[in-house]
């Protein structure tokens, strides 16, 4: 434990475990977002999804004011870019050529969650900025101590980013798909949005569906038996099959399992059963919703059955949102499909910290010309919605 100054002190801890739940959670739970409580970051931990072996090792700083726990930087020291999806491995060929050692690097993301929302779990009433600048400092003094090249916060919470751009880092521009909800009250609403061939393809895709004789039931909390949480890691690792190198199968099966102990009221399935057989999803996909915010996650079917993938990750949750006034609906990464059914492109950022001074010359003038391109792509994307003309 390091005395910064009377009353304050940090400790860096390599496991969640260390600090008890409801401390954890007392900063935590105010969040809109699920994904820094206490509960999933330690089932990604003892799962053995987010470990050293898997180059997520934990690395989270605590900030005390005697013995009150007053903050905490989730964090994790990485030795690759995988499971991030924001990418800079261009940034680490560059720190090779000029040989900087870029790995391993420091992050402030939850790991394998490409949602928009992460930040330092601060008491309530306690200055931002002043707890901020402590944590930072703290950080900075970690990250030269051991030859960091940089820190990285990932997905960051738009509230919270120019608190760090007033620490002094760079903010790097991207886009998610995000559903916001314009006071729709039922399915058609949401519908007329759309141009009229849009809305014929849409009903056309739920009808394919219906027509092979599938229901999409939404399940939640207790209404979930224990076995759909092991039978949707089956679901999301065949999915993950499919695409090879590409598939990105960071979870294991225990931490599906393990979410059904503690967790399983953030859980909400859409599981696609036969009419005439109530046993056993064909299909399911997986969400998170806290407050009026859904999360769209993994999901997996095994047989090729016509836009089950549409209907069970995009318009069922669309309709369940709908009905239980969540406010907006971020459906994971990635777009082909999202952009022609109503998701228009949102900016999200990172923030970056380099302390390699060659590193930090080349890369920030970069950013900025980036940044520039893509509030351009961003605009360009959401021009070619197919909205009807009004909501153009």
């Amino acid at each position: 434990m390091e005395q910064l100054k009377p009353r304050y002190s940090t400790v860096w801890i390599n496991k969640i475990a260390e600090v008890p739940q409801d401390a954890w959670d007392a900063l935590a739970m105010p969040l809109k977002t699920p994904f820094l409580e206490w509960q999933w970051l330690n089932h990604l931990e003892t799962s053995q999804s987010a470990t050293a072996k898997t180059g997520w090792l934990p690395n989270h700083l605590t900030l005390w004011r005697d013995r009150a726990l007053i903050a905490i930087a989730p964090l994790y020291l990485k030795g690759h870019s995988y499971g991030e999806f924001v990418f800079d491995h261009q940034w680490a060929e560059l720190a090779d050529r000029i040989g900087v050692q870029y790995y391993p690097k420091l992050l402030g993301m939850t790991p394998f969650t490409p949602a928009e929302g992460y930040r330092f779990l601060i008491a309530p009433g306690e200055d931002e900025d002043e707890i901020t600048a402590i944590i930072v400092h703290e950080i900075d003094a970690f990250c030269t101590k051991h030859r960091i090249s940089g820190c990285h916060f990932l997905y960051v919470d738009p509230q919270w980013q120019p608190v760090l751009e007033r620490q002094g880092f760079t903010s790097w521009l991207h886009h998610s798909y995000i559903w916001e909800n314009l006071g729709f009250q039922t399915f058609d609403d949401y519908l007329g949005l759309f141009n009229a061939n849009q809305r014929r393809n849409i009903k056309r895709e739920r009808k394919a569906v219906e027509k092979v004789g599938l229901r999409l039931q939404p399940l939640t909390g207790d209404e979930i038996p224990r076995s759909l949480f092991s039978l949707m890691y089956d679901f999301y690792a065949d999915t993950c099959d499919k695409f090879g190198w590409w598939g990105s199968k960071y979870l294991t099966k225990q931490f599906f399992e393990q979410l059904h102990s503690d967790y399983r009221h953030r859980v909400l399935f859409f599981a696609a059963y036969h009419e005439q057989d109530n046993r056993q999803p064909v299909g399911m996909s997986f969400c998170l919703f806290k407050g009026d915010r859904l999360y769209g996650r993994y999901w997996g079917s095994f047989q090729e059955i016509d836009c089950l993938h549409f209907d069970a990750c995009y318009y069922a949750p669309i309709e369940w949102a709908i009905a239980n006034n969540i406010e907006s609906f971020d459906p994971g990464a990635g777009g082909r499909h999202k952009k022609r059914r109503g998701f228009p492109a949102m900016p999200n950022h990172s923030l970056h910290r380099f302390y390699n001074n060659r590193l930090a010359k080349i890369i920030r003038p970069y950013i900025k010309e980036v940044n520039q391109l893509e509030q351009q792509e961003i605009e360009a994307m959401n021009a070619e919605l197919p909205f009807s003309q009004k909501e153009k």
